[in-house]
């Protein structure tokens, strides 16, 4: 009774927690870099008095290659995530089987630390103990802070990463599409890049829990300091 009760309370009980934190990174990871380093590129290209057209190749040369670099890099570090997890969880597979009462020493140890009282958490561990599985789980979730990584993580991190970069890096080269002078076209880039890194780091704070201001100022700083600096070095080994 007691157990269809507490069913109900949260049948009714719906919690609206924000989930997708990992899709939300990897989405941060790959416009920021997208908006930023092609806007750098094209910026000091145009310090440099490159023609539009050498610029917008140059341009979608490096987010095609950025977009790569940076989706492999994804792969490789979600693979090395899941990688890490199924090591760690044949180690504590074997540790449960040769040394049951030393993990079970480290279950007590754990929930002690919730200020569960021996007399209490005494029933938990022999439950787990008569429940590999998920005394294995809780091994990994509470002794060594590890959760089940997603099989399709690696995928999924490089997938969006790379997409996010080519959605950013195509912003700071709209401008050089249409307006065939340089000098012209890099004035309307700085202004539609510093938006759209304004309205993407104000995102990013909301989406994050910053103060979505704070964040939109800090990310247009970012974008527009490296614009700068590439733009200045540009002009200072032409002249």
């Amino acid at each position: 009774m007691a157990g269809e009760q507490e069913k109900l309370l949260l049948d009714e009980h719906k919690e609206n927690h924000f989930t997708a934190g990992e899709i939300v990174r990897d989405m941060i990871i790959g416009v920021s870099d997208g908006l930023t380093v092609p806007f750098a590129l094209a910026a000091g290209l145009s310090g440099a008095n490159a023609s539009s057209s050498i610029i917008l190749t140059a341009g979608i040369a490096e987010v095609a290659a950025g977009a790569i670099s940076m989706g492999l890099g994804g792969y490789l570090a979600a693979k090395s995530e899941a990688d890490h997890y199924m090591r760690e969880l044949k180690r504590e597979e074997e540790e449960i089987i040769a040394v049951p009462d030393t993990e079970a020493a480290e279950v007590a140890e754990i929930l002690s630390r919730y200020g569960i009282e021996p007399h209490e958490y005494k029933p938990v561990v022999n439950a787990l103990r008569k429940n590999p599985q998920a005394w294995l789980d809780f091994m990994m979730k509470f002794e060594l802070g590890l959760e089940k990584p997603d099989p399709r993580r690696a995928l999924q991190s490089a997938f969006t990463i790379a997409i996010s970069y080519i959605v950013g890096g195509i912003v700071p080269l709209i401008p050089y599409i249409f307006i065939p002078v340089a000098s012209k076209a890099v004035l309307a880039s700085v202004a539609i890049t510093l938006i759209a890194l304004f309205v993407f780091g104000f995102a990013k704070g909301y989406f994050t829990g910053n103060n979505p201001i704070k964040s939109a100022l800090q990310t247009a700083l970012i974008g527009a300091s490296a614009s700068a600096a590439a733009f200045g070095m540009a002009k200072a080994v032409q002249g």
